[in-house]
């Protein structure tokens, strides 16, 4: 699995390609403006950053780069927790886990929902033994 940490900005603009699919600066610009109120140039020189890094590639239409992800959100996300786990947690999933309930109401739904991980998670390694 390769390292795709994202920045706040990164990830954002991420999400807007995400859900078009691919998206030029300027509907970049403008689908974070009213949230972010950043300039078309900061948000191209973001995506040609992000291309150096991997995450997106884009194709020329006319005088303009179209932009497309070249990476899931949920490979951005494994990425990005398991350098939260290693950075803050020591490796260790339990702690983070124990720090999540411990620090955010979770309800009865939600409960449930994780007995069901867990023991989705048990069921695997069973199998594999």
């Amino acid at each position: 699995m390769g390292k795709h940490t994202l920045g706040e900005l990164q990830h954002a603009i991420m999400h807007v390609l995400w859900a078009r699919d691919e998206a030029t600066v300027a509907e970049v610009h403008e689908a974070l403006y009213d949230e972010r109120g950043l300039a078309p140039t900061t948000i191209a020189t973001m995506l040609r950053k992000m291309e150096d890094k991997g995450v997106v590639a884009h194709r020329v239409e006319g005088r303009q780069f179209v932009y497309r992800p070249v990476v899931s959100e949920s490979a951005v996300r494994s990425s990005m927790v398991g350098e939260l786990l290693d950075r803050l947690f020591a490796g260790d999933p339990a702690a983070l886990v124990s720090h999540v309930v411990a620090d955010h109401t979770i309800d009865d739904a939600e409960i449930e929902r994780l007995r069901g991980l867990l023991r989705v998670a048990e069921n695997g390694k069973d199998e594999q033994r």
